[in-house]
């Protein structure tokens, strides 16, 4: 197989955040709940003999050397190489169209789901043989969301997010809305009010409020980014009428868990005109799970 068109690469949903320390390197400890919805990029896949990466369309904002697609393969294909040092099989590289649905800066992690979709697909195009937990190291050194990708079910995490357990969470429908603002994650972690000393939970305290229609804990980057980007409270506020809403990630798309999917539907129509709003169904696993191995 040389080709793989329209590969989900799945948004996330921190359903809390907390976070709980910060390390000398200047990464942040967290303990956070990650849910896989049904909303996804979709990107293509195509093998090259002549050790080539490229992607072949552009991505506004995001030059392609800059690209977590392009890097992730670049680490893919140096990972491979390491493995069989003395093959004599031509190099292979491939070429990458990314599709992009999920806002940049919402919170989503649509970058870094796009990164583990380009591992999890190009180590089976290329027959590289990583396990798992090998594509959730090379995932690592990209960005703390992508390990979480490559895992490829709904976690518990903690440390800076990639040492994960799994969650059994609950199915059914959320809203998802994006109040027309991108967050630099950075700007939100470097903010001097954060607070950084939340008090760590077990895990069994999460699972425990897991068939509760309330979310358990908070969103510790959520009263910065509401101060920092004023959307991001009006969001909150106006979906918090259909229940309880929360930021996702370090924003800004904020989000709600629904009663139906009927009730779903109804917030999306009524999402106010400069907003953009749609449904999404909770996944159990990431549609590509079937490809990875360990």
């Amino acid at each position: 197989m040389r080709t793989l068109n329209n590969c989900p690469a799945p948004a996330k949903l921190n359903l809390f955040l907390h976070v709980t320390g910060r390390r000398a390197d200047g990464y942040h400890t967290l303990q956070t709940a990650f849910q896989l919805i049904d909303r996804s990029d979709l990107l293509d896949f195509t093998v090259r003999d002549d050790g080539v990466i490229n992607r072949v369309n552009e991505v506004p904002g995001v030059p392609a050397d800059l690209d977590l697609v392009v890097r992730a393969a670049r680490l893919l294909q140096d990972a491979a190489r390491e493995r069989k040092p003395q093959s004599t099989a031509p190099a292979v590289g491939a070429d990458i169209r990314v599709h992009k649905k999920l806002p940049m800066g919402g919170g989503l992690g649509g970058g870094s789901s796009d990164a583990a979709t380009t591992l999890i697909v190009l180590n089976h195009l290329w027959n590289a043989g990583l396990e798992r937990r090998e594509l959730m190291g090379l995932g690592l050194q990209l960005g703390a969301d992508v390990p979480f990708f490559v895992y490829g079910q709904n976690a518990f995490a903690e440390g800076v997010g990639e040492a994960l357990h799994p969650a059994p969470l609950r199915e059914g429908w959320f809203v998802v809305v994006e109040p027309g603002v991108s967050i630099p994650t950075a700007a939100i972690f470097n903010a001097a009010e954060l607070t950084r000393d939340t008090k760590l939970v077990k895990m069994s305290d999460f699972s425990g409020a897991i068939a509760s229609d309330a979310l358990f804990g908070k969103n510790d980057l959520q009263p910065v980014a509401c101060a920092l980007y004023p959307p991001v409270a009006e969001a909150l506020k106006w979906l918090g009428q259909y229940g309880q809403a929360r930021m996702t990630g370090s924003g800004s798309c904020v989000f709600c868990r629904m009663p139906t999917e009927a009730a779903a539907d109804d917030a999306v129509s009524n999402v106010p005109r400069d907003w953009k709003a749609w449904k999404a169904s909770a996944l159990a696993q990431h549609p590509l799970a079937y490809l990875l191995k360990g």
